[in-house]
């Protein structure tokens, strides 16, 4: 495993767990056991994915001592605010059968979210949480919670994917300290990313896959990376991803597949900001 140093000296994970869209509490229980047992010790959940127990849970039962984990959860945008965010976190925490968490993130640019990175930064410096940041935070909304704010995003978690590598918000982000977080890092398999041409020629030389091409493509621009899946060959599969590096070449030739655009959805755009804010409400 590889490690990134977060901007006050904490390291995390360059590959971790994801457990989005897996809501069955039986299945993201063995699903995160299964994680563990392959070696992913960055589990990475959120408060409106409804699955903080079943982590728990899988994390109580894998006998591997807190300490190797590092584990992220999410506020939601409905527990935005100073004195809601507080407790959610704790409620969090609770949940995770946690006594502190490595990294917790607001969701989503929207509501007070300074009140809830004013509760991140208390929780923070009395060392409940060991390290704070955002999640789809724009260049612009970045830039202003950092110039407001006494504690600096360890991470910004983004859509990041080799259709939409974000390289300007990147560079931004190393200007202000922030490590970038993939969220999406297989774009869900939009544009045909598992069959792309350039991918597959690149996975045929190491003997590797197009999945596994792309998350090597995202490690080798320090991009850290959280896959989901809920088979385990899979899970064994994008984690060794470790043993090959890509020439300077085939980087750029990765480079060339950026599209500069979202396949999901913009925050710029009022209908996507009322469908987001009316989820987990």
């Amino acid at each position: 495993m590889e490690f990134v140093t977060l901007n006050n000296g904490v390291s995390m994970p360059i590959l971790g767990f994801g457990v989005y869209q897996i809501q069955d509490p039986e299945e993201c229980e063995r699903c995160v056991l299964d994680a563990i047992s392959v070696g992913y010790r960055s589990i990475d959940t959120a408060q409106v994915y409804q699955n903080e127990e079943a982590v728990g849970r899988a994390i109580k039962k894998s006998g591997v001592p807190r300490e190797e984990f590092f584990i992220t959860t999410k506020v939601w945008i409905s527990n935005a605010g100073y004195d809601k965010a507080k407790a959610s976190i704790q409620t969090s925490m609770e949940k995770l059968q946690l006594n502190y968490l490595d990294l917790v993130l607001i969701h989503q640019p929207f509501n007070d979210y300074y009140g809830t990175y004013r509760a991140m930064e208390e929780l923070y410096k009395e060392g409940k949480i060991r390290a704070i940041g955002i999640s789809n935070f724009y260049p612009d909304r970045y830039v202003d919670l950092v110039e407001f704010s006494e504690v600096v995003p360890a991470v910004n978690q983004v859509e990041t994917h080799v259709f939409n590598q974000q390289a300007a918000a990147h560079e931004l982000m190393k200007k202000y300290n922030t490590q970038i977080e993939s969220w999406g890092p297989f774009a869900e398999g939009k544009n045909n990313l598992f069959t792309n041409p350039t991918l597959q020629e690149i996975g045929d030389k190491y003997n590797k896959s197009t999945a596994q091409v792309a998350l090597r493509f995202l490690i080798q621009r320090d991009v850290v990376v959280i896959p989901k899946t809920v088979n385990k060959n899979r899970m064994e599969e994008n984690y060794k991803v470790f043993d090959f590096t890509l020439t300077a070449e085939e980087m750029e030739k990765i480079a060339a597949l950026d599209t500069g655009e979202s396949l999901f959805f913009s925050h710029s755009d009022p209908q996507t900001v009322e469908y987001i804010i009316s989820l987990g409400k």
